[in-house]
């Protein structure tokens, strides 16, 4: 498994990714139209142009993983840190919020998951995040942002 930073010719394969690994949190939140699943390729052509996207590439040179992020005000956003459901559990996820943090040690560090998400919550919970904001979305679910200061 290698993770480096993607690049635009790998976004196609990045939003094809996102549409198979967030089937299980739609279902989770029983919403379909959940961002990750609508969003465009000019939409994440967009993101890739102001923030970093990083990719986890398998032996045969797919891409089973990836995360991203942009900063802001000191603070590096991070989103949609995603793994090929078939290879979850496996430390992916993990590693690639490692890249990502290591890229931006002096920064702090920001992202948010659903309440639902309790798998979610405890690989942040256990790399060091905590809880520091609760946000309604709907009548079903809050978007729980969790914070990781910077390191000295």
């Amino acid at each position: 498994m290698v993770i480096c930073r993607a690049e635009k010719k790998d976004l196609e394969e990045i939003l094809r990714l996102q549409y198979l690994a967030y089937q299980s949190e739609a279902e989770l939140l029983n919403d379909y139209s959940i961002q990750p699943l609508t969003q465009t390729l000019e939409e994440l052509t967009a993101e890739f142009e102001r923030g970093v996207i990083y990719k986890a590439v398998d032996e045969n040179g797919r891409i089973v993983g990836s995360v991203r992020g942009y900063v802001k005000d000191g603070t590096i956003h991070i989103g949609k840190l995603m793994v090929h459901p078939d290879l979850q559990g496996r430390g992916i996820g993990k590693s690639l919020l490692k890249t990502i943090e290591n890229e931006h040690k002096s920064q702090r560090k920001e992202l948010f998951t659903s309440d639902k998400s309790l798998s979610n919550l405890r690989l942040y919970e256990r790399n060091g995040y905590r809880r520091f904001k609760m946000e309604a979305v709907s009548d079903s679910f809050n978007f729980v942002y969790l914070e990781k200061q910077p390191d000295k």
